[in-house]
């Protein structure tokens, strides 16, 4: 992208923020992991990925279920992320993850319990990176969601000002 995607310019403010409003509007709270200039928490583990942004939060969090939605989601509904939190309060799973139509998990678009933290950290320590592949070893709940917009995400200049046009 070549710049910070969660400082984007979206309708006048942050797209981190953007997408932030939305999980607050869902789970009643948000925090930003990485961005301390959006009031966010630093990263504990800058430049590993988002399996540390992921780390990182569970570590920060009191509440046993956590929305993890990556900044660069603008069109994530909060009606979706409300699903994914009910699912969690009633699921023997320790991460709610939805996959995409297209039949691919969506790991930054999720619901982690802290439950998970032990076997994502040793995935971690053993120097996985890939968020899918830390999960291969937990209950995970599957959720087949139609609507490809939720996940519809920013990866490069085009997306951006293909998405900005709109």
């Amino acid at each position: 992208m070549g710049r910070d995607k969660a400082l984007l310019p979206f309708h006048g403010a942050p797209l981190a923020e953007a997408v932030a409003r939305r999980v607050e509007e869902a789970a009643g709270s948000v925090t930003i992991v990485g961005h301390p200039a959006l009031g966010g928490i630093g990263d504990r583990y800058p430049g590993e990925g988002p399996l540390g942004g992921i780390l990182t939060a569970l570590h920060h969090t009191s509440a046993e279920w956590n929305l993890i939605v990556a900044c660069d989601m603008p069109q994530v509904s909060a009606g979706l992320l409300r699903r994914l939190l009910s699912i969690a309060a009633v699921s023997p799973a320790l991460v709610i993850l939805p996959h995409g139509p297209e039949g691919r998990p969506e790991p930054l678009c999720a619901v982690y319990s802290t439950r998970a933290l032990p076997a994502l950290e040793a995935a971690f320590a053993g120097g996985i990176r890939k968020v899918t592949t830390a999960l291969a070893e937990l209950p995970v709940e599957r959720l087949d969601i139609s609507e490809v917009a939720d996940f519809q995400n920013v990866n490069t200049p085009e997306d951006w000002s293909a998405y900005a046009a709109e």
